[in-house]
């Protein structure tokens, strides 16, 4: 019944109580975004750099170049090793004290420590040192150049979501004009003053305004869904931008010329930067190849001892059954040579540690190693460092180019992007007023409403213009800063 009674009011009626009820419904809205967090440009920033996945990639490098040093400074201490080994040997095996071979189960027990001391390695824990701190520091500049570009990504990401939400508010207030003289043109043609013909253009308007209203609104949550992702948040529907105004900022960077600005870049971009350390590290490989060519010298000093578990044989009284034996005879005569036969008494091992102590030697002395063939490797290995340092050099040049040509474009278009924003801003003032001019016709009936839509379209479609531009223009000057080295903290719009 409640249905039938809505479909019996006159359609521009139905769409009226429509539009009060979304007004109704809008406190409701309000109360439930205010529990949404938003976010300015440099609350995006600050979290991108504490939480973006490839930021913290890049952090991990800086970590194993830090390993890497530390593996280079321990090149420089002497390596100590302990080795220890405990084990039965049972059936026919030597008596370690008397040297017969007996049958019997032993366990035998011995220690070795020995230290390795580098005294000299043709300078290659030098160079391995000074490696380690060039890779270091081109891992810093790397991740500086991640967080200049994940910087990039925030800005152009929010200013998307900007320039949506501008777009539409224009779109708001052209629908708001479009109901007003919606609810004129209906008191009009009550009144007998209008054919009823008048009302069905703006009605068409009205519709295909509030369809882009829609899209926009959807155009808004898939940036801002960008704009989450890119700060590794997932928590979409609580997710908004901060409402403010944003003017386009002072154009001071445009005062100055490309040379200044290539200069700069060329002296503190992180891009470069990072090709003069990866030059430096491959010349350095160059040297520690070369030391491979190089003698080395090592000193050693070796302990070394044992303990057995064996039992051992005690010489004793002689024996008085058989106080003699026979150990050879004299060559010639025969005579037999003879020496007292002592009885032998088998008892158990030493203590522990006095064989230990008895046990123990020491060694030690200088290794000198001398390569004079292997196979072409060392002289080879060489020639590819040297390969890949001139490959680095060429990087370097390019990345030079490279920047030069990247600054030269951002230079272009950020003047291009300042003319066309001024265009844009001259065009929507012109729209403007011709806009006034065809609502005051409007008003008084010497045009008709298919004319004054086209007027309201035009004005609508030069705002939206303005707003592309506008954002545009901030982007591109953004981008032009960073390559005179604005900090990213500094980055404002």
């Amino acid at each position: 019944m409640h249905m039938k009674l809505l479909l019996s009011i006159p359609p521009l009626r139905r769409t009226l109580i429509f539009i009060g009820l979304f007004t109704l419904c809008t406190p409701l809205i309000h109360a439930q975004n205010e529990e949404v967090n938003r976010w300015t440009l440099q609350q995006c920033i600050q979290y991108a750099l504490d939480h973006n996945i490839q930021i913290q990639q890049a952090g991990l490098s800086l970590e194993e170049s830090e390993i890497d040093r530390s593996d280079a400074l321990g090149n420089y201490l002497p390596g100590v090793n302990f080795q220890a080994n405990n084990s039965w040997n049972s059936g026919l095996t030597q008596n370690i004290t008397t040297g017969i071979l007996e049958q019997q189960t032993t366990r035998n027990l011995s220690l070795n420590a020995t230290a390795n001391v580098p005294i000299f390695q043709g300078l290659r824990n030098l160079k391995e040192w000074q490696r380690a701190k060039l890779t270091k520091l081109a891992n810093q500049y790397s991740l500086k150049q991640m967080q200049d570009n994940i910087l990039l990504n925030v800005t152009n990401a929010y200013l998307n979501v900007l320039v949506n939400k501008e777009r539409l508010e224009v779109l708001k207030e052209q629908s708001a004009l479009t109901l007003q003289e919606l609810e004129r043109t209906r008191i009009l043609i009550e009144e007998g003053q209008s054919p009823a013909g008048d009302s069905l253009d703006i009605k068409a308007t009205y519709a295909q305004e509030r369809q882009q209203i829609v899209n926009a609104q959807n155009d808004i949550k898939i940036n801002l869904i960008n704009l989450a992702q890119i700060l590794q948040i997932t928590d979409y529907q609580s997710f908004d931008i901060a409402d403010a105004q944003y003017d386009v900022p002072i154009e001071t960077i445009l005062i100055r010329t490309p040379q200044e600005i290539i200069q700069h870049a060329k002296e503190n971009r992180y891009e470069i930067k990072v090709a003069e350390q990866d030059l430096k590290i491959a010349e350095k490989d160059i040297e520690i190849a070369k030391s491979q060519l190089y003698p080395t010298l090592d000193g050693f000093v070796n302990f070394n001892t044992r303990e057995s578990g064996a039992r051992r044989a005690l010489q004793g009284i002689v024996d008085p059954d058989n106080p003699t034996r026979i150990i050879g005879q004299i060559e010639g005569t025969g005579e037999n040579v003879v020496t007292d036969n002592y009885l032998v008494e088998e008892i158990g091992p030493s203590p522990f540690f006095k064989q230990l102590s008895r046990n123990k030697g020491w060694s030690y002395g200088l290794r000198l190693s001398i390569p004079v063939l292997n196979g072409f490797s060392a002289r080879n290995s060489v020639k590819r460092s040297q390969i890949n340092a001139k490959r680095n050099a060429y990087q370097l040049e390019q990345a030079k180019l490279d920047l030069e040509s990247n600054v030269y474009q951002a230079y272009v278009d950020a003047q291009g992007a300042a003319e066309a924003y001024q265009a844009a801003q001259v065009v929507a003032d012109s729209k403007e007023k011709a806009f006034e001019y065809t609502q005051a016709r409007y008003d008084v009936g010497h045009i008709t409403s298919f004319e004054f839509s086209q007027a309201k379209f035009d004005l609508a479609n030069a705002q939206s213009d303005l707003v592309n531009a506008k954002f545009d223009y901030i982007f591109k000057l953004k981008v032009l800063e960073l390559f005179f080295g604005i900090a990213p903290e500094d980055i404002t719009i």
